[in-house]
């Protein structure tokens, strides 16, 4: 595929030229908070540090990092750099624990979501003449307006279909000529084994590319996808808090996503100490907005594992690129002393030929943490003596004792009878919480 570019100035512009782009900005954001925003301002009085003390990007170490819950505690306008009647869009997290956190749009914010995202179509190799399926959820989640407006931007066909009622997704799929799919990896995946058991030849259907994130994947799971729906699938992150969808995307290259520098700085930094970390290190992926007018958010903290390069990609972008995180730091279980990412163990049952849908199970039994993970057979496996199924579970085991250095249980359990997620999988049940432990 040839490389094409949304807006190619600032995506192939020179390191010199983006960090002009950034100190500019990166001092306007920060008096514009400090003026608007108590929290901010706050927080930097009480580190001694002022707008003026900001001269640009090798400044940002000095200001306070900001937190889910400060979102919560600020509930629901408190962070709001703008008047109410300049805002025109709210999203919202689930609010799956505590309350939930609520980010407001300006018609401008709008228009550099809509530019960040068209960025990633592009880079998959969409334009006007495009069928962009759109299987994220609408509503206050931020998934399904993100690439609905990136289509608009650049002239596609928007199908909203948003998630859930499978049939009908492969209906459409069929009947409309969608070009390009974007859900969650592991609705894709399930989506797959649908047109799979229909019988239906992905040939058969337009597909030729998907964008997928929301949650961690794996690249073993990638290339099932890729396989089962013969296109290609590119990784996409973003975060409600930062803006979405699109907060970086991936390119022709597949070999990390490159962060939209003119409207963000990252930083990886110690989960522990705070402290910023070089380029190459794994560390908790930390995001500044510079071109934000509602909710500029200054240096949060993602909890998310990635590494950052600035090593030149042959697609010709320039701007710093980040691995696919590799977990969470507060999705990271500890078992027995050990830290456990959940895409760890996906990493060895793909690598084996099972299928993604697996649970991990943590519990403590006599003081001790137990692990077990329970896995889908393959439709051949279903039919082995229990004595061979017992041998597949001992393989597993093996192979995770040797990647994560403790034991796990294995169980494998019939094709079908792990519940399919329409949006973000849930892969852990950490029993030690209703136990106090």
């Amino acid at each position: 595929m040839a490389e094409r570019y949304w807006q190619k100035e600032i995506e192939t512009a020179s390191r010199e030229q983006i960090k002009a782009i950034q100190d500019e900005r990166l001092v306007k954001t920060v008096k514009h908070v400090y003026e608007n925003v108590e929290m901010y301002r706050k927080r930097m009085d009480e580190a001694g540090v002022s707008p003026d003390d900001i001269k640009g990007a090798e400044d940002l170490h000095k200001l306070p990092f900001t937190t889910k819950q400060d979102l919560r505690d600020y509930y629901p306008y408190g962070l709001f750099a703008v008047p109410q009647k300049d805002v025109v869009r709210l999203h919202a997290s689930s609010g799956t624990t505590g309350k939930q956190i609520v980010v407001g749009y300006t018609k401008h914010d709008l228009e550099v979501w809509d530019d960040i995202a068209a960025r990633q179509l592009y880079a998959v190799g969409a334009d006007e003449n495009d069928f962009i399926h759109v299987a994220y959820g609408y509503g206050l989640f931020t998934g399904g307006f993100g690439l609905h407006g990136g289509a608009g931007r650049i002239g596609a066909t928007a199908i909203p279909v948003s998630s859930g009622n499978t049939d009908r997704q492969i209906t459409i799929l069929q009947d409309f000529g969608s070009t390009v799919l974007c859900c969650t990896p592991s609705y894709a995946m399930y989506i797959a084994e649908q047109i799979k058991e229909k019988g239906i030849d992905p040939k058969s259907l337009s597909l030729k590319a998907g964008i997928f994130g929301a949650e961690p994947w794996t690249e073993e799971m990638r290339r099932q996808i890729e396989e089962m729906l013969d296109i290609k699938a590119y990784d996409v992150y973003g975060l409600t808090e930062i803006m979405g969808p699109c907060v970086s995307y991936e390119c022709s290259e597949q070999t990390g996503m490159h962060v939209n520098e003119d409207h963000f700085i990252v930083e990886t930094i110690d989960p522990d100490t705070g402290e910023v970390l070089p380029y190459g290190t794994p560390g908790e992926l930390v995001f500044t907005c510079i071109s934000k007018e509602c909710c500029p958010f200054i240096r949060y903290r993602t909890r998310d594992i990635g590494v950052l390069s600035i090593e030149p990609c042959s697609c010709g972008r320039t701007f710093v690129k980040m691995t696919k995180p590799k977990g969470r730091t507060d999705d990271m279980l500890i078992i027995r002393g050990v830290n456990v990412f959940p895409s760890q163990i996906e990493t060895v049952l793909l690598r084996m030929g099972y299928s993604p849908n697996y649970k991990i199970f943590v519990d403590r039994v006599n003081n001790t943490d137990t692990l077990l993970v329970q896995v889908e057979m393959t439709e051949d496996m279903f039919s082995d003596t229990v004595t061979k199924i017992k041998e597949h579970e001992k393989a597993i085991k093996a192979e995770l004792r040797s990647l994560l250095g403790i034991g796990a249980d294995v169980q494998l359990v019939a094709p079908g009878s792990i519940e399919r997620s329409m949006g973000k999988a849930k892969r852990v049940e950490d029993k030690r919480k209703l136990i106090g432990g």
